[in-house]
């Protein structure tokens, strides 16, 4: 700590940028982004299809604020994370870091502002070349963009190794000699080595061990408050994101169909969708949970992002969707302060469309919904009954869209 404050001391000596203190200006600000894979056939390899990883998406981050994108596999957050940190070329929109449009900017117009925006990859085992030791692996942000850090190199990369959490005599060791969380936190030391504004997290913790992703979760909670960083967390798990993040983007199929605030969110969720994610969620207190709580199960599997549907894209599985759905494409527009959704038919909000109540076929077909009771608040009677089970499939009653839409049921005997 001490060394840091000498650095920041010295900038001229020092050449590693400081961080800015914040503004109300949005640090990242992204707009219509696109990215659309092609499919080529024949000797001429000619285009046949596409496929649309992100179609379509618009939201900001804010200096020092945590932005959680969660969503099923396939949904296209990796690629988002890729387009904004521009590993990928964008089909379409706008991507401005700082306020400077850095959509097309080519490798030597990008190669400065790589001090600014680094990428944390999701898996350790192949983000880190086995070749290199940990002190080349760490040290290679300074000698690629041309940066002395007073002191000397190794100094400064013993001292990262040491800040999340490695011994510094770990500088002349290769890759294969540290386990899962020891290399994911080498490659935290590789990100942070020239102490980035903007980081993005690529399921930083899928790859590793249970015990091990709370360590490296607060970790990057630290490290954060330490030195002042814009982080944009992809996950898949939503324990995860609740414990990290300020604000949360829902994906489904390459667009955002929910963005809001953590609590507003957990709390109230308005998606369909984001409604049947936090019902899959596991309460770790089986005492704390309710007899009537319910689990979603969403019918059949995700569309295929070369020819997802029209209109909503989660119409073919939602309990809600109605004939406007299949047609039109909802907007993603603010239904309260700080909670936008794109949704004909929102959970906790105004209805968007009223007059539009006929459910199709598939909507009443759609999911099923499981009552879930534990074994903690079970009455001794239904304990000793051998034909009464923890999980009770529900049946909907599928001529009353009200039920549908609340999850109603009645049970199984």
């Amino acid at each position: 700590m001490k060394d840091d404050a000498k650095d920041q001391a010295k900038g001229q000596e020092m050449t590693i940028p400081a961080q800015k203190e914040s503004s109300p200006e949005p640090l990242l600000k992204v707009e219509g982004l696109v990215k659309h894979f092609p499919i080529k056939k024949g000797m001429l390899q000619r285009q046949v299809a596409a496929v649309q990883a992100v179609d379509g998406l618009s939201f900001d981050v804010r200096p020092g604020e945590t932005l959680g994108v969660v969503g099923e596999s396939g949904c296209g957050k990796s690629t988002m994370g890729r387009l904004i940190t521009r590993l990928l070329e964008p089909t379409a929109g706008r991507v401005e870091f700082e306020g400077v449009d850095i959509t097309h900017l080519s490798v030597g117009k990008m190669r400065p502002l790589r001090r600014d925006v680094q990428m944390i990859f999701q898996d350790p085992y192949s983000s880190l070349n086995p070749r290199h030791t940990i002190g080349t692996i760490v040290g290679a942000p300074f000698k690629l963009q041309g940066v002395k850090p007073e002191g000397g190199l190794k100094k400064h990369v013993q001292e990262m190794l040491e800040r999340v959490g490695l011994s510094p005599e770990h500088y002349n060791r290769y890759p294969h000699e540290f386990s899962g969380g020891q290399r994911q936190r080498i490659g935290i030391a590789r990100a942070l080595a020239l102490r980035p504004k903007l980081v993005v997290a690529d399921e930083p913790v899928s790859a590793l061990d249970v015990s091990i992703q709370a360590q490296v979760v607060n970790l990057l909670d630290d490290l954060q408050d330490e030195l002042g960083l814009t982080y944009v967390i992809i996950a898949h798990d939503l324990s995860v994101i609740r414990h990290v993040s300020d604000r949360i983007a829902v994906m489904y199929l390459g667009k955002i169909v929910e963005l809001a605030d953590r609590k507003d969110l957990y709390s109230t969720p308005m998606h369909p969708y984001t409604k049947a994610l936090l019902s899959a969620v596991p309460v770790p207190d089986p005492k704390r949970r309710g007899v009537k709580s319910e689990r979603i199960l969403l019918r059949g599997d995700v569309p295929s992002p070369i020819d997802p549907p029209t209109g909503c894209r989660f119409h073919t599985r939602c309990w809600k969707a109605t004939e406007i759905c299949a047609k039109t494409e909802p907007p993603l527009i603010a239904l309260a302060s700080g909670h936008q959704v794109a949704c004909h038919h929102p959970e906790n909000a105004e209805d968007q469309q009223p007059g539009d109540t006929k459910l199709l076929q598939v909507a009443k077909e759609a999911i099923d919904v499981v009552s879930v009771v534990s074994k903690a608040e079970e009455t001794p009677e239904e304990a000793a009954s051998p034909k009464k089970s923890v999980a009770k499939a529900v049946s909907k009653d599928t001529d009353a869209p009200e039920a549908e839409a609340k999850g109603q049921a009645s049970t199984d005997q």
